[in-house]
């Protein structure tokens, strides 16, 4: 797509129409340090604030962001951090063992697949307006790391609940929203409630520039590609590894635990220990509701 052909669908609203469809489409049905991500910080006070834009889809691809699952906890032989399968549409061994659990009727079963539930994570390019805590990175593009939360805010904005609100694509350079980012603490995990979007507007008035910065965009279609998935084969065996049925490996610590977008702090420590319910919760079980039918 060129940039005058995504300008004009900008003003025929064809984007948002399409990007709907993939959210309704898909509401049905990487490790280590990463440089392109950004992060929010929290301030001296304990909250966050910044504002963002979400940019449209990299040259080249549909959509502008990829969906993620993945799987983070401790076993007996260690920690189990892997990209799930089912993301691109394989089966997956942790989803199978998961599955056989939540079948036995036990509720003791049920608690271990609560904990070892899969993780969903969106990666979207977003251009840093305001980053208090660290203005260096305001006028830069980044790859953003968010969940659920954050996702429902942009399928809220594509579309409102009430008629007298209008519907916007956040994503779209010329009549989407800068996105205020507002992080306060609430029983200890990052909490996004309080996050909005401001009125729409062009994100900069040069075409020009616009173009540039597209240009300066991350693929998101790595993130799902083959090459970030391990094998069936060996993800079997790093779970029975991690579950103790095979030689017990040394605990393995992962950027990837460090996981704000999801509120669970900053210490690796706090993934073993997060065994509550949180925000995907119903999402998950509703997956090993489907699973076990």
């Amino acid at each position: 797509m060129s940039f005058s052909s995504l300008k004009k669908q900008s003003s025929l609203g064809s984007l948002t129409s399409k990007l709907v469809k993939e959210i309704e489409k898909t509401s049905t049905t990487r490790g280590g340090a990463d440089e392109r991500l950004w992060k929010p910080e929290l301030d001296k006070s304990g909250n966050g604030y910044a504002v963002v834009r979400f940019l449209p889809a990299p040259d080249g691809e549909d959509l502008p962001w990829a969906k993620v699952y993945s799987h983070a906890f401790q076993g007996p032989g260690g920690w189990y951090i892997e990209n799930s399968l089912t993301t691109i549409g394989g089966k997956d061994p942790v989803s199978e063992y998961n599955r056989d659990l939540w079948n036995s009727g036990n509720d003791s079963d049920k608690d271990v697949v609560r904990r070892q539930k899969r993780k969903l994570s969106y990666f979207a390019n977003i251009y840093v307006v305001k980053d208090p805590v660290n203005p260096h990175n305001e006028g830069g593009v980044f790859l953003f790391k968010f969940g659920k939360k954050i996702f429902d805010k942009l399928t809220a904005a594509m579309q409102p609940e009430f008629e007298d609100e209008s519907p916007i694509n956040p994503f779209d350079f010329w009549a989407g929203a800068n996105f205020k980012l507002k992080i306060r603490k609430v029983d200890g995990y990052w909490n996004y409630d309080k996050s909005e979007f401001d009125a729409p507007s062009s994100l900069l008035e040069d075409d020009d520039a616009l173009e540039a910065l597209w240009k300066k965009q991350y693929s998101l279609a790595d993130f799902t590609s083959q090459s970030n998935f391990k094998s069936y084969d060996a993800l079997e065996k790093r779970l029975k590894s991690v579950l103790g049925q095979k030689t017990v490996q040394a605990p393995r610590f992962d950027e990837e635990l460090d996981d704000e977008s999801e509120g669970r702090g900053a210490a690796v420590q706090q993934v073993a220990a997060a065994t509550t319910v949180d925000e995907d919760e119903d999402n998950a079980l509703s997956y090993f509701q489907k699973l076990a039918e």
